[in-house]
């Protein structure tokens, strides 16, 4: 009995002891990510829940200062591409793609939703919400000496344990719910540059 309960104290021990808090796991999650770079390019799913619309649900993929957004809002498709300067929108509803001037953009907004997954600990107070065999879900919770006031109020963040990848990453702004899930690096050319072949029946409205 006595080896058994020693055993046991044992396993009880090294559990503890392998244990890892909130702030190393986002730690090291931001680790991993941080093996790939902006040349790469990323793509991820945003589903955002609008008042009195429902919730959008988009694929983004950002190459240097190229994208693709892929958004379906009340059963229609719309589809946009820029390449920095030229901006192409389809829509499938009125089979048609505009084309009009870029707006110009910082350097920040095309990358500014990978960055959410950055320094989350910073102005946060993080903890494990909820364990399962494959996942941890850590609750950040603005800390009361956070300067930015514009900062969410709490964020929920799902990591996956074995590779420390982000499966989900939930908050929401502004009365807006937003998710930001399958986070994926390396995106092409192809992805991101808009091509009239394959929209051989759509009316082209050109804007600039």
């Amino acid at each position: 009995m006595k080896k058994l309960i020693a055993i046991i104290s044992f396993i009880a021990m090294a559990s503890v002891a392998m244990a890892q808090t909130a702030e190393e796991i986002i730690a090291r999650m931001e680790s991993e990510m941080d093996k790939h770079n902006e040349s790469e390019g990323v793509a991820m799913t945003i589903d955002i829940k609008i008042p009195f619309l429902g919730t959008m649900s988009t694929r983004t993929y950002y190459l240097g200062e190229k994208y693709r957004i892929e958004g379906t809002l009340m059963g229609k498709e719309i589809i946009t591409w820029s390449d920095g300067t030229t901006e192409w929108t389809y829509n499938d509803d009125k089979e048609e793609i505009e084309i009009k001037n870029a707006t110009p953009k910082e350097k920040s907004d095309t990358d500014g939703d990978i960055k959410m997954f950055d320094g989350i600990t910073d102005g946060y107070d993080v903890s494990i919400n909820k364990e399962t065999d494959s996942e941890w879900h850590i609750r950040c919770k603005k800390s009361k000496k956070n300067p930015d006031k514009d900062a969410p109020k709490k964020i929920d963040l799902v990591i996956a344990k074995g590779t420390y990848w982000p499966v989900s990453l939930n908050t929401s702004m502004k009365g807006i719910d937003m998710t930001l899930r399958e986070v994926e690096y390396g995106v092409t050319e192809e992805q991101v540059t808009f091509d009239p072949k394959a929209y051989p029946n759509a009316t082209i409205v050109d804007n600039r």
